[in-house]
């Protein structure tokens, strides 16, 4: 993905910004959201435009020294304030932000996994600066993650596991509701594991898995954890079709990395699978 005209000015401003700066991620912050104010005003496609930004801002953050999850955490945090300051912000914006984040990163040789996990972090940390929802930001993640990774050639189990355990944290720290968002970040990732032909069985596993981990980072119980994570994953999956359903429970059912998981009606069913 080539860089933009915008996108190139504000990777190489942040460069020279960002080096030297004692909090970073506050300065990656406030360079992108005034960055993209002032590069979007007039622009007549801001959503094309935001994109090439905030890959510039991620590989200029990196070349800075920052690290790579801290990089896509600011970059989407900046992104996403500074075009609701031009325009609304959809579920598509937070979708093409996070892909892009995590494209950007591709391109300077940084972890995608990790530029995952910041760039969801950051998506659902900035939700109560924005007129969208915890819910569809959380699936508009999912999704915009595994697309992402997908282009890249990267691994989309990884990235499950990375985004889930993200929201997850992001969740926390704004007091939002872990469990309704883990349900709705595994919906997204099931969804666009889909949409990219990917291994649906294997990206519910993950993301179970960075469910569990996530909910034992931040102080939560790993039960309902898992038990959310998977209920949002067969919920999208028997939207795509039976066939994807009973694949996604199956992959589940029984225990994950020592949790039992319990998922929740109407998906439940009398199915085992031998414990971890």
């Amino acid at each position: 993905m080539a860089l933009g005209e915008i996108g190139n000015v504000v990777k190489r401003t942040l460069v020279d910004t960002i080096k030297g700066a004692g909090d970073v991620l506050g300065t990656t912050i406030e360079a992108t959201r005034e960055n993209t104010v002032k590069a979007l005003r007039g622009v007549k496609d801001v959503g094309t435009e935001a994109t090439g930004l905030v890959a510039g801002v991620v590989q200029g953050a990196i070349e800075a020294g920052s690290d790579v999850t801290s990089s896509a955490k600011g970059a989407v945090i900046g992104t996403i304030q500074g075009v609701g300051e031009i325009t609304t912000v959809t579920a598509g914006t937070i979708s093409d932000t996070v892909r892009a984040a995590i494209k950007g990163t591709s391109e300077v040789g940084g972890d995608v996994t990790q530029a995952g996990r910041g760039a969801a972090e950051g998506v659902i940390s900035v939700t109560k600066d924005v007129t969208l929802s915890l819910e569809d930001a959380a699936t508009s993640v999912g999704r915009g993650a595994i697309k992402g990774v997908s282009e890249v050639g990267g691994d989309l189990g990884s990235t499950a596991k990375s985004v889930v355990t993200g929201t997850a944290t992001g969740a926390k720290e704004i007091g939002g509701d872990v469990m309704a968002t883990i349900t709705d970040t595994s919906r997204g990732l099931i969804k666009g594991t889909a949409e990219v032909g990917g291994d649906l069985g294997g990206v519910a596993l993950a993301t179970v898995e960075g469910a569990i981990d996530g909910a034992k980072s931040i102080g939560v119980k790993a039960e309902d954890a898992a038990s959310a994570a998977a209920t949002g994953a067969i919920s999208a999956a028997t939207e795509i079709g039976d066939a994807a359903g009973r694949t996604v429970r199956n992959s589940l059912t029984g225990t994950v990395k020592g949790v039992k998981v319990v998922i929740k009606a109407p998906f439940a069913e009398e199915r085992t699978r031998p414990g971890d």
